[in-house]
């Protein structure tokens, strides 16, 4: 069973999207901050890592920065989830670190496909 990790201080997101990804099989584990995520993650050490950008504490931006320069944790594959649909939004995750990008709210199926190109 492939293990995710989601980043998600929104609880309601959070929620449904672990709710989602358990139904399709997957592990969720969960952080609701950025400093929370890079913590799991060592410990957890996920397949996949759902990261949102907005988060208190430590942005995802950060975390991903921090997770990618970290040798157990650098080849993570980390989707950004974020609300933050702007032109140049998607390269400003990928420049911090991440391996793809999606909008919020999430088109569940979409973001499925996405995962699935990691860890399947």
């Amino acid at each position: 069973m492939s293990k995710i990790l989601l980043v998600e201080d929104n609880e309601m997101n959070r929620d449904m999207l672990s709710r989602r990804l358990q139904r399709r099989g997957y592990e969720v584990i969960i952080a609701i901050n950025g400093e929370q995520g890079y913590t799991v993650a060592q410990t957890e050490l996920p397949d996949l890592i759902l990261m949102d950008m907005s988060l208190p504490v430590m942005d995802g931006w950060e975390a991903t920065r921090q997770l990618k320069a970290t040798p157990e944790t650098q080849n993570i594959p980390i989707i950004a989830l974020t609300a933050h649909a702007m032109a140049g939004d998607r390269e400003k995750a990928i420049d911090a670190g991440c391996d793809e990008y999606d909008t919020k709210p999430v088109e569940f199926p979409r973001l499925l496909e996405k995962i699935r190109t990691f860890i399947e």
